[in-house]
């Protein structure tokens, strides 16, 4: 679960946080309930919108530092952005954000955080599209892992470039992928969909699911349970329980941090699953 998104911050969206300390206090709220990797977008404290500002990004990674945990996971997902002009569709209409990969790792190399997301798809996201070319995907996983940065691999449909990406070396293994699911433009959110996402990985791969909420959203019990109206740290408490329900246990972020990965593991097997915040 994410403390924040890129989702779009509207009268739907109000209880989304999006200064720095607020930000900063979700995660650490989350922590104390249990998620061992806090992963966080950066947002315009004005407007809500989504934003690339260092400035904010450096000020949310240092409160959670200093307060909760260094297992921090930043996206580089901002800058991909495109929304065409609808008279001349070569050119950015406003709100595009489509930028360099140095430009949208720049936070990343300033933080050096644990881990940062490296998104492999392009494709329709909600209203716009996002495009991450070859080599643009190549330059994010080479920046980020110069800096010793891992890169988590999130893919949101089965037609992703990620086994290319692997073949080419630019990522070390085990890879550790998010499996993305609910977002419009990408894969549905149901069972039946994860298990072939699931197949599609390579053998040595870690991976979990992220789920997104869609308007018709919760799609099971258990969604219901976790993300019928509840503050993050309340969902994150009932994503424990449900890992010691089944068997498992939550990992704490020196634990996590010990995973090649990091990596959820099977919560059948009895191993520590990571929570992801």
């Amino acid at each position: 679960m994410c403390c924040n998104g890129a989702a779009a911050y509207n009268e739907k969206m109000m209880a989304v946080p999006i200064t720095p300390e607020q930000i900063a206090d979700e995660c650490i709220s989350a922590v104390n309930a249990g998620a061992a990797i806090c992963h966080i977008h950066v947002r315009d404290p004005r407007t809500g919108a989504p934003s690339m500002s260092l400035v904010a990004c450096r000020e949310e990674v240092e409160r959670i530092r200093a307060s909760a945990t260094d297992v921090i996971n930043v996206t580089t997902g901002a800058g991909a952005r495109y929304i065409p002009d609808q008279e001349e569709p070569l050119r950015p209409a406003a709100g595009s954000t489509l930028s360099t990969p140095e430009v949208r790792a720049r936070h990343v190399v300033a933080l050096q955080p644990e881990i940062s997301s490296l998104d492999i798809d392009t494709m329709n996201f909600g209203t716009h599209a996002v495009i991450n070319t070859p080599d643009h995907t190549a330059s994010l996983a080479h920046t980020a892992q110069q800096v010793g940065t891992t890169c988590e691999i999130e893919v949101f449909d089965v037609g992703h470039a990620a086994r290319k990406t692997l073949e080419d070396r630019l990522i070390k293994r085990p890879p550790f992928f998010p499996i993305c699911l609910g977002v419009s433009g990408g894969v549905p959110v149901a069972p039946e969909v994860l298990l072939p996402m699931r197949h599609h990985l390579p053998r040595d791969a870690n991976w979990g699911a992220l789920v997104f909420p869609e308007p018709n959203f919760p799609w099971s019990p258990i969604a219901r349970w976790l993300c019928s109206g509840w503050s993050r740290r309340q969902s994150l408490e009932r994503a424990v329980a449900i890992v010691q329900i089944l068997g498992g246990e939550t990992a704490s972020p020196a634990e996590a941090r010990q995973i090649p990965g990091p990596k959820s593991q099977s919560i059948l097997k009895g191993q520590k699953n990571v929570v992801s915040m």
